[in-house]
């Protein structure tokens, strides 16, 4: 029976509607069939085990989702993620440069002494200081001030502050403590000093000389306890520091400072006290290694010291002039440039201006000088 469906030899022509040309616009071509996103089961298989009648298909173009490869998409991933890390390691690498294993300098040392033009005045120390250029120098380690920080290219002002603070501390212990002044102690000084330059040190302290690099003087204030010994009253001090960037990773500090003390003959308590000035120009240099530790690199020492005599030997230890003393006309010790094969001497003197004595008061009489 045919029923509504159409007759198996087609629509007759010349009806209305007609022909291929009427069925034309809904035609499915090939293309069309491939993109749809549904698909009919077969008969087969929706008698078996499906009751949809209908499953859905990948887009047109792409593999099914279990097929698709993803090792394409991961190599992307580890490509972007290997050129990540190179940009990023070339940046650090020319931002910050590795720092290079620095070893300190030996110290250069040098250590002259002033010697008077005229006898030494003496008196009590309050009215030596009161009458000498000291007056208004302050006492032991408030005389030396700390200038303002300021930070650098390349160190902040906390680390600018670590290396002047570091400089005041070798200061104080080498010039200012009474163990060191008697030659008794230089453990304190010692410590703040950079491992580099302990050998030096030691040998200097231990075996001195007056070669220009192991001058005990040239790392502290040390005196010769067998002729003076310093006062109870505390030393006058007045002095500068200045920093200066050397390098990225060097800082300088640079102080000048006079040291004024009042020095007795050694056991002679009740003996007239005299002044005896020490002028100690110092350069110091810290790597960030030294500013971590709180240490210091001791560059360059220049010392000048008097009232002493031309003849002394300075290298040891200091041997001021006492009160009612004159310098004897002879000169530094003698420097033989023939001597080769020894190791020469740096043997320098000075002359001592009077206005840095003490100018002694009506109520001061100069002692007798001593005789012959």
């Amino acid at each position: 029976m045919a029923g509504s469906g159409d007759p198996p030899e087609g629509t007759p022509e010349g009806l209305p509607g007609g022909g291929e040309d009427e069925y034309r616009s809904v035609v499915f071509d090939e293309s069309f069939v491939r993109a749809a996103r549904l698909q009919e089961f077969s008969a087969q298989e929706r008698m078996a085990e499906h009751s949809q009648a209908v499953r859905s298909r990948p887009a047109w173009g792409r593999a099914p989702e279990g097929s698709r490869p993803r090792h394409g998409a991961l190599v992307l991933v580890l490509v972007l993620a290997i050129a990540f890390a190179a940009v990023i390691y070339l940046g650090a690498r020319n931002t910050y440069q590795p720092l290079t294993d620095r070893r300190a300098e030996p110290l250069r040392i040098t250590v002259i002494p002033l010697a008077p033009q005229g006898m030494v005045p003496g008196g009590e120390p309050a009215a030596l200081y009161a009458h000498s250029p000291a007056a208004q120098f302050r006492p032991g380690a408030a005389g030396i001030a700390l200038p303002a920080a300021k930070r650098t290219a390349h160190f902040s002002e906390s680390q600018v502050v670590t290396a002047l603070s570091t400089v005041k501390d070798y200061l104080v212990q080498s010039s200012l403590d009474p163990d060191v002044l008697t030659g008794s102690a230089v453990r304190q000084v010692r410590l703040l000093l950079d491992p580099d330059q302990l050998e030096q040190f030691d040998r200097s302290v231990e075996s001195p000389a007056d070669d220009g690099r192991h001058a005990a003087t040239g790392w502290l204030v040390r005196f010769d306890t067998a002729e003076v010994a310093p006062t109870d009253t505390t030393a006058r001090v007045r002095g500068t520091m200045r920093v200066t960037e050397m390098e990225p990773d060097v800082l300088e500090v640079t102080s000048d400072h006079t040291f004024v003390y009042a020095v007795r003959p050694a056991g002679a308590e009740a003996a007239d006290a005299s002044l005896f000035t020490v002028r100690r120009e110092l350069a110091f240099r810290f790597d960030r290694e030294d500013l971590r530790m709180h240490r210091v690199e001791l560059f360059t020492s220049r010392v000048q010291a008097g009232p002493q005599a031309c003849t002394a030997d300075p290298s040891g230890a200091l041997h001021p002039l006492l009160a009612g003393h004159r310098a004897t006309p002879t000169g530094p010790a003698v420097t033989d440039p023939y001597a080769t094969g020894t190791r020469g001497t740096t043997a320098l003197c000075g002359a001592l201006a009077p206005s840095a004595q003490p100018s002694l008061p009506a109520n001061l009489t100069p002692p007798p000088a001593p005789g012959p």
